[in-house]
């Protein structure tokens, strides 16, 4: 009975970080992005991996320069790479859905850094995954926004008129 209450339990990290989320969503980036390092300094780098995915998505969103949005997205890629790999005592599927959205970022994120190859090859990966989203509000807003990135990159791969600026994410 125990075990099943502790299961049952919200999981009090991923509390928090929703709580930040919030506070992010309402204006206030900058403590958005202090807390969220106050987090991760708890965590850890070899913390929960889901923890660290989650943490390091939200993190990559609250960053200026679009090279450290690159580095926070990689370490949500990473970790959920670790989780979907079997790597840790965790079920892989409760990742596969994250995909779709990591990879659409980090194509953004090269986007914006001029690296259209990079952009493209994520944007790709981020198609291939889409098939597991739902057909609900999030699972079409993903979808939505990669057919936004896909035009904006244009058939050549190259940015168009509408680059990504600083702190914007599809």
């Amino acid at each position: 009975m125990a075990e099943r209450q502790e299961q049952a339990a919200p999981d009090a990290v991923l509390t928090r970080i929703g709580q930040v989320v919030m506070l992010h969503h309402g204006g206030d980036r900058e403590e958005a992005r202090s807390r969220f390092l106050h987090l991760w300094a708890e965590v850890g780098e070899d913390g929960d991996p889901l923890h660290r995915c989650t943490l390091a998505h939200y993190l990559a969103d609250t960053q200026d320069d679009p090279a450290d949005e690159l580095a926070w997205d990689l370490r949500a890629l990473s970790a959920a790479e670790e989780i979907a790999g079997g790597h840790v005592d965790a079920d892989p599927a409760s990742v596969r859905g994250f995909f779709p959205s990591l990879h659409l970022n980090l194509a953004a994120d090269y986007a914006k850094l001029g690296r259209a190859e990079a952009a493209r090859s994520h944007l790709r990966r981020a198609r291939s995954a889409a098939h597991c989203l739902t057909d609900d509000g999030y699972g079409a807003g993903v979808r939505t926004e990669i057919s936004r990135l896909a035009l904006r990159l244009g058939e050549d791969g190259t940015p168009g008129d509408e680059g990504w600026g600083a702190g914007q994410r599809p």
